[in-house]
């Protein structure tokens, strides 16, 4: 045990006490599954690196993401409010809203205040290496408009569905990496389907990770809040062939053709392991370099995975999108439903947080929390100050050891305007769910004792109206309207409708 943690755990001081002196870094696994890290139940894709964090940490059992798809999870993430109060709840392409952009996603306003800017406001240096999906370059969400000194990577979640793209991004500089790019999106109904016809010239991961080291080096000086949004192990499956050959040949018995969306693949198995693979070397790579500049033991680390496994897509394959098997891999490890879905195997997503001398080693902790949790707990372990109006709860003290298991003040909910339009609050041990709410035939509520039914297998909701009630009055007082991710919730007067 180094300096820092060795004198803060002596004098009982919690890390806001060495706010200056301490870093950093968030990393975000992209559409990564509960059921897919070793310390969480998977069987056949080593993960020695995140399984080595939660040995020397703290893992969650019921952390959720900010919501089931990518953008509106990111906005949660860094704004610090639930869906029923975020600036963006949906995947809308900026370029079918505004045509003078040719990428990018529909932006956080001016007005928006996130986590990079509250440490950017305190003095650290900041950085995000990855995806950002937030706005595009010349947008008000445009990463340096939002607290990143620098920002290297795809600005563009559409861009980043292919691994050799034409360009990424160094703030607001477009950077050419290849000049023959791998389309995102093909199909190969016949023939023999090579490896090599998808791979191109440069890998946009391996540069992203270098970049991440880099930054982890010539800002070890000074305090630092790192964002790395990776985006492993989103499809299309792209990952090179040397991480493909170390799983077994005899895992895959029929190629990916492109039948279910995105890039064909001969080996979709080892492919996709392969990118789960890769996302826990950068994990490691990432460890080692904190080590290296000495910083490791002053650097709070945490992991998660902005929703789940992707979705089934036609009824004929067991190939999920992008040529996944869920199903191979028991992505979800029992939870119901996968990406896109507000049920648990949509939104329940792996929680590894790790400070040496400060968090205490090895613990697993049944604490409910989810996205918005992170502003008031990175602000408390850092000694930031907190903006007003935030929809989190700290979890600090659960990390510290200080509370075994937080008792929320606040129900949980996410409201989701895309894939039919769905709700879900967390209220306890309970969970309430309403789908097809943008459909002719909106789904009444469904009720589910999580403590008993993870898996959300028996729907409680004819003994439960009180809690029903209980949920819609929340609801009632939660959410607001938002023009551009509309949802009408049957029974509950919101913004909208006063």
């Amino acid at each position: 045990m180094k300096l820092v943690p060795l004198v803060l755990s002596c004098l009982g001081l919690s890390a806001a006490s060495a706010a200056e002196k301490l870093n950093v870094v968030f990393i975000l696994a992209d559409d990564l599954g509960w059921g897919e890290v070793g310390c969480y139940g998977q069987k056949k894709i080593p993960t020695p690196n995140l399984d080595r964090m939660a040995a020397e940490g703290m893992r969650f059992t019921q952390h959720y993401s900010g919501a089931p798809v990518c953008a509106p999870s990111r906005c949660v993430l860094m704004t610090g409010k639930h869906l029923g109060r975020a600036e963006v709840r949906g995947n809308l392409s900026m370029p079918k809203v505004d045509p003078k952009y040719d990428e990018g996603q529909w932006p956080i306003s001016e007005n928006a205040f996130t986590l990079a800017m509250a440490f950017q406001k305190a003095g650290y240096a900041t950085g995000a290496m990855g995806k950002w999906g937030l706005g595009p370059v010349g947008s008000t969400g445009e990463p340096n408009n939002k607290g990143f000194d620098l920002f290297f990577g795809y600005n563009c979640q559409g861009v980043a569905h292919s691994f050799y793209p034409p360009h990424i991004w160094r703030n607001t500089e477009k950077i050419i990496i290849n000049k023959n790019p791998i389309p995102g999106h093909a199909k190969q109904p016949e023939g023999e389907i090579k490896l090599e016809d998808w791979i191109g010239e440069t890998y946009a991961p391996k540069l992203m990770i270098a970049e991440a080291e880099k930054f982890i080096e010539t800002s070890s000086a000074r305090p630092f809040f790192l964002y790395l949004p990776f985006i492993e192990p989103h499809v299309s499956m792209h990952p090179p062939k040397e991480s493909v050959d170390k799983f077994p040949a005899e895992w895959d018995d029929e190629a990916y053709r492109g039948q279910c969306g995105y890039v064909p693949h001969p080996r979709p198995r080892a492919g996709y392991a392969a990118m789960i693979s890769d996302l826990d070397g950068y994990v490691g790579r990432v460890m080692k370099k904190l080590e290296e500049t000495g910083v490791a033991d002053r650097t709070l680390v945490i992991f998660s995975s902005d929703n789940g496994t992707t979705h089934p897509r036609l009824p004929a394959t067991h190939f999920h999108v992008g040529g996944v098997d869920g199903a191979f891999f028991n992505s979800t490890a029992g939870l119901r439903g996968w990406k896109g879905s507000v049920h648990e195997g949509g939104l329940r997503v792996p929680a590894l947080a790790k400070l040496p001398g400060v968090i205490p080693a090895g613990r697993v902790n049944e604490s409910p929390g989810y996205f918005a949790d992170w502003f008031p707990t990175l602000c408390e372990a850092a000694g930031l100050e907190k903006p007003a109006g935030l929809d989190g709860e700290s979890l600090w003290p659960v990390l510290t050891g200080k509370v075994e298991k937080k008792v929320r003040s606040r129900p949980m909910i996410w409201v989701f305007p895309e894939y039919q339009g769905q709700v879900a609050i967390r209220l306890g041990g309970m969970k309430l769910v309403r789908q097809n709410l943008k459909t002719k035939a909106p789904g009444p509520w469904e009720v589910y004792d999580l403590d008993k039914d993870p898996g959300e297998s028996k729907d409680l909701s004819a003994s439960h109206s009180a809690l029903i009630r209980e949920a819609e009055e929340v609801l009632r007082r939660e959410v607001n309207d938002n023009e551009r991710f509309p949802l009408d919730i049957p029974g509950v007067t919101t913004a909208a409708a006063k």
